[in-house]
């Protein structure tokens, strides 16, 4: 098993559940129409945007994840999170929403930023991407999808051969070279899905893209939640799931809610001297909640 092909306990016999609460057919129906709309509409647009550099075409594949998000019936929450920074720490569960529904752009530094997040679902990158202008980093497989792998070339997608780590280093340099350029890199470093009850530790190798490009590091929480506010798993694709399976959970859950925490940056002046395994270990712990145990934080006085 390579490196980059960890293998996560995670089943959709063991973890994955359908949906408590489910829309009707006639909803669903269109849910499916709507998503063979969106798909078909923005072929046309990833190649326009092939065409254009940075900005504009983060900015056209967000109006198109939003969009696919919209049709599935999946409200987008962005919250503020908060870590051990200085000595002291606020816990995450303290988080602050930002805004509800369709989020505003999340700011960034000057600079690009490496955008690091436990992964879940396939519904992921499109998360991401609705959140704030990025490119996404994506398996290479995709390139196997006609239509899907399209639209990820339009929107800027960096690809990565997990199972050719010879071709890791180029790779690593291409999402260096997007950091140094001013454009942030969505990478989800765990290499593979949880069902969201819990993460993985995160591979190191994207991090050192951050190192050699001097880009801030900002770690990312994905979250799937059902309409009363408990964890949906419905959303996941572990295991030996399918893609079709997954899609089917998905267009059937009602009051589906996508949660997004975004956490402080780790700057090069706050890890200074910090290798790229060590500010793996600092992303992770952050993203799973164990920042705090990073340190010993006294109780108060």
């Amino acid at each position: 098993m390579s490196a980059w092909l960890p293998l996560a306990p995670c089943t959709v016999a063991k973890c994955v559940s359908a949906p408590d609460e489910t829309v009707g057919p006639a909803r669903r129906v269109l849910r499916l129409l709507g998503v063979i709309v969106v798909i078909l509409g923005g072929l046309p647009c990833a190649l326009v945007a092939r065409r254009f550099g940075g900005a504009r075409r983060s900015v056209m594949a967000m109006s198109w994840a939003r969009a696919f998000l919209w049709v599935l019936g999946i409200r987008l929450e962005v919250r503020q999170g908060f870590t051990v920074l200085g000595g002291s720490a606020v816990p995450q569960g303290m988080s602050q929403m930002v805004r509800q529904g369709m989020p505003q752009v999340v700011p960034s530094g000057p600079g690009g930023e490496l955008l690091v997040a436990n992964h879940v679902s396939w519904l992921d990158p499109l998360v991401i991407a609705a959140t704030t202008p990025c490119r996404a980093l994506a398996k290479s497989e995709i390139a196997g999808w006609p239509m899907i792998h399209s639209l990820a070339v339009g929107g800027g997608a960096i690809f990565i051969d997990r199972e050719r780590l010879s071709k890791l280093p180029g790779t690593v340099r291409e999402i260096a070279d997007a950091l140094r350029a001013g454009q942030s890199v969505a990478a989800f470093p765990e290499g593979t899905t949880w069902c969201g009850r819990g993460t993985g530790p995160f591979r190191p190798a994207v991090f050192q893209a951050a190192i050699d490009a001097g880009a801030q590091v900002r770690p990312v929480a994905l979250r799937f939640r059902d309409r009363k506010g408990g964890l949906a798993t419905g959303p996941a694709f572990v295991g030996d799931d399918t893609l079709l399976a997954s899609l089917g959970r998905v267009i059937a859950a009602r009051g589906l809610v996508a949660e997004v925490t975004v956490f402080p940056v780790i700057t090069h002046a706050y890890g200074l001297g910090l290798s790229r395994r060590s500010l793996a270990g600092l992303a992770q712990a952050t993203v799973s909640g164990e920042a705090l145990r990073l340190h010993d934080i006294p109780a108060a006085a």
